[in-house]
């Protein structure tokens, strides 16, 4: 968590802090797309119709949140669509080991961050600050984005992604597209004429099918698992172990993996911001001026934590859901092996030459993508954070062994 912000461990988290039953999340949040596109006369059901009929608008929206999400003719370069940045293959991440991804109208301007998965995100909250002063819930590494709708619109403006110039351009080009008559019969003949309407629409069906099974299925192996079906291996279940001690992986303390109280199962992560110090990467365009710093939380988007120093530097916590298929880690891209981002978890404070350069005197320029007033922000009160340099890891290469065997049975699909 971050430095000087109490976060409860994983046993007295409340009701609020644990992810909700994910069934009546997805039935009220359909129910409530449901609800706004109707007052936007979007082809609501009268409201004496029985909840199956209710159901089933929610699940053609859904069905056309798809296509959208899939469409690369609603870019300004024509050869990008959501599904471009957020693979299928890769838990809905990054679908290479780019930092970045590549996007504007010629595809040759690089992104400023890698894209985060988006499964698991059905019970995420608008970013607000908990009880204990926590920062808490938003999309996007830095929480601009205040719910699966909001996330879902901002790439098609972004000059780095989708690049469209304008709320018309993008209408004009969502009316062109093969699916555009079912858009039409679904929100009115003249939607494409009102172009603000049209993509409000357009991200609430997006949001639909976002909060859809695809996107949550939770059928990974832990799932099955948890439900009694299956029996993890000695080597799943000594990585399981060590991912929740407390003096070895300590994972779990951002990253829960047990049940709610209310049974449901575990996200892998409390929605909250950690400042790890990931070491720069020179692979980012951005990061070619020396002065210039992506500090995170603190900079969020309309400014108000500007002035909260002891955010910068801080980055959403993504669910572990997945994480064996995702090609590339860190909000900045840095390390493309799952290994080597355990090891880096457990030797930044025993071995950190390893991980930073060194300065012309030859000492190690120790958390180098952060200005050197804000290293104090950086997460060193909780373990693996909390070892000297020349001590043994929390972890040892044995260990790391085990911790990926379990991380192994989150990814979705497990066949028995």
């Amino acid at each position: 968590m971050i430095k000087n912000l109490h976060v409860p461990p994983l046993a007295s988290l409340g009701p609020r802090s644990r992810p909700p039953l994910f069934r009546a999340v997805l039935a009220l949040s359909l129910l409530g797309s449901s609800l706004l596109l109707s007052a936007c006369g979007g082809g609501g059901s009268s409201g004496n119709e029985p909840n199956s009929a209710l159901a089933e608008p929610s699940l053609s929206r859904a069905a056309l949140g798809e296509k959208i999400f899939n469409d690369m003719s609603l870019s300004a370069s024509g050869r990008q669509a959501c599904a471009s940045c957020h693979a299928a293959a890769t838990g809905h991440a990054s679908p290479n080991s780019l930092p970045a991804q590549l996007g504007g109208p010629s595809l040759d301007q690089q992104g400023a961050r890698n894209s985060p998965s988006i499964r698991y995100l059905a019970s995420n909250s608008a970013f607000h600050f908990d009880a204990e002063g926590t920062p808490t819930g938003g999309f996007f590494w830095d929480g601009r984005a205040s719910s699966l709708q909001d996330q879902a619109g901002k790439p098609f403006f972004n000059p780095k992604e989708m690049a469209n110039e304008s709320v018309e351009a993008l209408v004009a080009r969502l009316a062109r597209s093969s699916y555009a008559a079912e858009f039409a019969a679904m929100f009115g003949a003249d939607i494409f004429s009102r172009p603000q309407d049209a993509l409000k629409r357009m991200t609430l069906v997006l949001q639909a099918y976002e909060q859809g099974p695809e996107f949550q299925p939770f059928d990974s192996k832990y799932d099955e698992f948890l439900r009694g079906k299956v029996a993890l291996s000695e080597q799943e279940l000594r990585g399981l172990a060590l991912f929740n001690a407390k003096d070895k992986g300590n994972c779990a303390a951002c990253h829960p993996s047990a049940k709610s109280a209310d049974g449901s199962h575990p996200l892998f992560t409390d929605f909250t911001y950690d400042n790890l110090g990931v070491p720069r990467n020179p692979k980012l365009s951005q990061n070619a001026d020396p002065a210039f710093f992506d500090l995170g939380l603190c900079a969020k988007e309309g400014g108000e934590l500007a002035a909260r120093r002891e955010l910068c530097g801080a980055f959403k916590v993504p669910s572990l859901r997945n994480v064996t298929q995702r090609l590339v880690y860190f909000h900045n891209g840095r390390f493309d092996s799952l290994r080597e981002v355990l090891q880096f978890y457990v030797q930044r404070d025993t071995e950190p030459q390893k991980w930073y350069p060194l300065t012309p005197d030859g000492r190690v320029n120790k958390f180098d993508d952060l200005p050197a007033e804000l290293h104090n922000n950086v997460n060193r009160s909780e373990g693996p954070y909390t070892r000297k340099p020349g001590e043994a890891p929390a972890l040892s290469e044995q260990e790391i062994d085990d911790v990926l065997a379990f991380l192994a049975t989150l990814s979705d699909g497990f066949k028995k």
